[in-house]
């Protein structure tokens, strides 16, 4: 489990296909304190660390996840957003989020504004029941703010800090995100159109 609240970015430095999977290899500032089995979320997908060199961790994607989220895409050198899973002795800044992404969305505009940057994305119309008006969303597993609701789309707000300590600085219009909707609204969704 994870809060949204991005710890740091790492870059993919080596990606090695083998059948249907993708392993990459991923450096950043906290590879060399994450432990082998550990849960880390790689732009809001829940990857586990399988070997650590050399300030650099790896992590395997296997078809499923290829499937449904942005890292097909991923090239050497792309920007990861990383955060560890959560301790349950503090505070949640963010909100729960599993690292277990959706679907993905797509980057529509990106509106500079003085101060902060508005982003529009849409989705498969298919998840619209997952999303409120000022609702919380994980995007490249940024816990993050909806506003502008449609019924295939969404806007978000980017303040300076979580432009400069994530990857959206380098999202651009066309790009793929991966995005997990709140947790607490999917089951509620669940329990509503099982009756």
């Amino acid at each position: 489990m994870f809060t949204g609240i991005i710890e740091t970015t790492g870059i993919v430095k080596d990606i090695i296909t083998s059948g249907t999977n993708k392993t990459f290899w991923v450096t950043c500032t906290l590879s060399d304190e994450f432990t082998i089995d550990q849960s880390v979320s790689h732009s809001g997908v829940c990857l586990t660390v399988e070997e650590i060199i050399g300030g650099m961790h790896r992590v395997t994607a296997i078809d499923e996840t290829l499937l449904k989220t942005n890292l097909g895409s991923w090239r050497i050198n792309s920007v990861v957003n990383i955060e560890r899973c959560m301790q349950m002795n503090g505070r949640i800044d963010g909100h729960i989020v599993q690292g277990h992404v959706d679907t993905i969305a797509v980057c529509k505009n990106v509106i500079a504004k003085e101060g902060s940057w508005e982003y529009m994305f849409e989705f498969d119309k298919q998840f619209s029941p997952l999303i409120i008006e000022k609702g919380s969303i994980a995007l490249n597993g940024t816990s993050l703010t909806i506003f502008n609701v449609t019924e295939a789309g969404f806007t978000v707000a980017i303040i300076p800090y979580t432009y400069e300590h994530t990857n959206m600085q380098y999202i651009q219009i066309g790009e793929a995100v991966n995005i997990e909707f709140d947790m607490i609204g999917k089951y509620v969704n669940r329990i509503m159109t099982s009756k």
